[in-house]
């Protein structure tokens, strides 16, 4: 009895050991593995669709062994909410943008600091270079895996109140930031009222008088009908701040070696489709608000904005300011 009793318990035991090592595989004829990715934007929104291309490529190079997904229109919750459950494995990837992200790595901030970049390109041959690779696996001790980087274009000041030509005209205007201690640190440092909030409350923040405005790229301020209720828009192009896609490492992990290359390289293949796609829908967005009337300003010189930021850089950790001495370098 002892020995049979014993006997089953190994078998329990071995069977146990396989599934927990295996359970995220799947085989020919078994039944796929579905993951769940989180989006905060609409469908139609570039981003949305870059993950839509990513989870297309994932399950034509499975075979259809693996699918994702996607949940656009934040129904899986807020970026900084989704952004935990990740962590956590309870959601399996997300597009997100870095800022909320260097709560979990602090290091990101390095690569949104204000007036960094060039230009686009400039951007683009940071993070396709040794830089942004390193970026994208220094996230695994929080617990994710980095996939991939997504276009948001440049983020600029709206708001309700006065057009925004100068440094003075940002005073005491509230404006809406992400929840990130860098951006709460840019607007306060150009002498306006940070106020962190959810982006999905930004519309009846602004036309409610809760805050003034906030700060955007030409996408998200028209997608969101912010235009509609926020009339001056100054392009500044304080930040290029890129997304990213990310995967929870828990997951990741009960996934064998080729197919999280599978993944890893489709997240990769995605990114042109997606660029491509946000330079499209700027276009859109750009010639939709202009046509709706509301007044656009075109810096001439951002100087006197860019020497605000100053104390910002002064504060940065010495390996944060070797990282964007190197950033900096890039091209030159």
């Amino acid at each position: 009895m002892k020995k049979g009793m014993l006997v089953l318990l190994m078998v329990v035991l071995a069977a146990s050991f396989c599934w927990a090592a295996g359970s995220a595989e799947s085989t020919a004829g078994s039944s796929p593995i579905v993951l769940r990715l989180a989006e905060t934007h609409p469908a139609d929104y570039p981003t949305t669709r870059g993950d839509f291309e990513f989870a297309r490529l994932v399950e034509e190079r499975s075979n259809g062994r693996i699918k994702i997904e996607v949940y656009p229109g934040s129904q899986l919750g807020e970026e900084r909410a989704v952004i935990e459950q990740v962590q956590f494995g309870a959601i399996d990837f997300t597009r997100v943008s870095i800022s909320p992200l260097a709560a979990f790595a602090p290091d990101f901030n390095a690569l949104q600091m204000p007036y960094l970049y060039r230009s686009p390109a400039h951007m683009w041959e940071v993070l396709n270079s040794s830089i942004g690779d390193e970026f994208l696996g220094s996230l695994e001790p929080a617990g994710f895996v980095g996939l991939s980087w997504f276009d948001s274009g440049a983020r600029s000041f709206y708001n309700s109140v006065r057009p925004i030509k100068s440094v003075a005209d940002l005073a005491g205007l509230k404006i809406r930031v992400q929840e990130s201690a860098l951006m709460v640190g840019l607007v306060e440092a150009l002498g306006a009222v940070a106020t962190p909030m959810p982006f999905g409350e930004v519309y009846s923040a602004i036309q409610t008088g809760v805050i003034d405005g906030a700060e955007n790229n030409w996408p998200s301020y028209y997608s969101t009908s912010h235009y509609e209720v926020a009339n001056y828009f100054t392009l500044d192009e304080h930040t290029r701040v890129p997304e990213i896609t990310i995967a929870s490492k828990i997951t990741m992990d009960k996934l064998s070696a080729a197919d999280q290359a599978l993944i890893k390289q489709a997240a990769k293949d995605s990114m042109a489709f997606q660029i491509k796609a946000w330079a499209d829908y700027e276009k859109v967005a750009e010639q939709a608000v202009v046509a709706n009337g509301n007044e656009i300003y075109r810096l001439p010189d951002n100087a006197a904005f860019q020497a605000a930021m100053q104390p910002l850089y002064d504060a940065l950790s010495a390996d944060l300011k070797a990282v964007v001495a190197k950033i900096r370098a890039v091209g030159k």
